[in-house]
């Protein structure tokens, strides 16, 4: 594969939101805030699981690896955006942009994963309730996270081996805060056919068939509920469903808005908008999810930080 491109461009340009001064301090603050909040809040979050015995479950389990992606997933683009606010120059280096790039799409796309294997850990407890503990073990709960990491370190790793055969020109900006794919594929003076190609498949295959995975095991999660007799034992099957429910509504909400507002209206500084709301809002939304509307959390939380 000839990477042609190495000797022409040395780094790109991150526009970022606003080149209007005045604002940058506003920006900064607000994205230090949400950054902070994402980090501490998912940490406690793992700290609180690994400290309590009682939350050593696999749906424990999936969801100590989601946070500490989340945390991976939000840092791969926010420190450097804040960097750049605070420095004259905005550029990013091109193996610096690779990098992010690759980050972001692994991160991205665990996410994704990781949410589909709790949705078929739901499945299993409210639909073989007996047969739990046998099918969820130890042994498949690591082989279904390994899993997640193959398939989303070759998904990114073929996304960024395909950048690489791109030519840039000598001058690049980039609309938006961090090296979005879709943003550095269209920006090259070569033909993108292959990777325009690529990224609508990974689209369907990396973003639908989770999803559809997600689609069924509710959808059978819901006929198991619809059969059970007594309202308290309804309420409490879809009790243990609510917060992962929540999560997924949000973080394809958010995606499909993206996408959909850039289609409507290609501007680049709305679209750079509307991805803080799945870069950065959805992964600081999610310990407050997790924690607030599930008991166990709570009281692990409590446990943790006040030692009762």
């Amino acid at each position: 594969m000839k990477l042609s491109n190495q000797t022409q461009l040395s780094e790109f340009l991150l526009l970022g939101f606003s080149e209007n001064p005045a604002l940058q301090p506003l920006i900064f603050g607000l994205f230090l805030s949400m950054y902070l909040v994402t980090a501490s809040g998912n940490f406690l979050i793992v700290l609180a699981i690994l400290t309590d015995p009682h939350l050593h479950t696999p749906m424990y389990f999936f969801l100590t690896n989601l946070s500490l992606v989340d945390v991976c997933f939000t840092t791969t683009t926010i420190p450097k955006m804040l960097v750049n606010i605070q420095m004259p120059s905005q550029a990013i280096s091109y193996a610096g942009c690779l990098a992010q790039m690759f980050f972001f799409l692994l991160f991205g796309s665990l996410d994704d994963f990781l949410l589909t294997v709790m949705a078929y850990a739901r499945f299993v407890a409210i639909c073989h309730p007996l047969h739990y503990t046998v099918i969820m073990n130890s042994q498949l709960c690591v082989k279904l996270v390994l899993v997640c990491w193959v398939i989303g370190v070759l998904n990114a790793l073929l996304h960024s081996l395909l950048v690489l055969r791109l030519s840039f020109c000598m001058h690049v900006d980039i609309p938006h805060f961090f090296c979005e794919i879709n943003q550095v594929v269209h920006r090259a003076c070569s033909d993108t056919f292959l990777n325009d190609l690529m990224i609508y498949l990974a689209a369907v295959l990396v973003a639908g068939g989770p999803l559809s995975g997600i689609l069924y095991s509710y959808s059978k999660i819901a006929s198991s509920i619809r059969a059970i007799s007594s309202a308290q034992g309804k309420y409490k099957a879809f009790s243990t469903c609510a917060s992962h429910l929540f999560t997924i509504s949000l973080f394809y909400g958010t995606i499909i808005g993206v996408y959909l507002s850039a289609s409507a209206a290609p501007s680049s500084a709305s679209t750079a908008a509307a991805s803080v709301m799945y870069t950065v809002v959805t992964t600081m939304l999610n310990p407050f999810i997790y924690s607030l509307r599930n008991r166990d959390m709570k009281r692990a939380m409590k446990r943790l930080l006040f030692h009762k």
